[in-house]
């Protein structure tokens, strides 16, 4: 992976949380950017403990998170427009195109898009 920069999918995050050590080795020295979609995806998980969301809002702090704004909305119609994606990886997606960055994600649904800024991570 080129580039000083990436967009982390949710299921990026949860795997580096969970020790991926080849994940980790990737990203080491990256500035790392999540959609506030990530941010409410991890920390409105319903069975989450306190233990796991004092370890996710420490990883969160560590990430440039990106709100939505009007160019991602925009990004975000034409996306769903164009593809099957659900709306918050159309949203996701649209915000590491608005950043003109890479998006690291594991999501199967991503193989559909043929997008250069997409990594599939297997």
């Amino acid at each position: 992976m080129n580039g000083n920069s990436v967009v982390l999918d949710t299921n990026i995050v949860l795997y580096l949380l969970n020790g991926d050590q080849i994940l980790s080795e990737l990203l080491y020295q990256k500035k790392l950017y999540l959609s506030f979609i990530s941010q409410l995806e991890l920390l409105g998980y319903k069975g989450i403990s306190a233990k796991q969301q004092l370890q996710v809002s420490k990883f969160i702090q560590e990430c440039v998170v990106i709100d939505i704004n009007e160019e991602i909305k925009t990004e975000a119609i034409q996306i769903r427009k164009q593809t099957k994606l659900k709306l918050p990886d159309t949203i996701v997606l649209a915000t590491a195109r608005f950043l003109s960055l890479p998006l690291i994600t594991s999501d199967q649904d991503f193989k559909e898009i043929e997008s250069p800024e997409i990594i599939i991570y297997e």
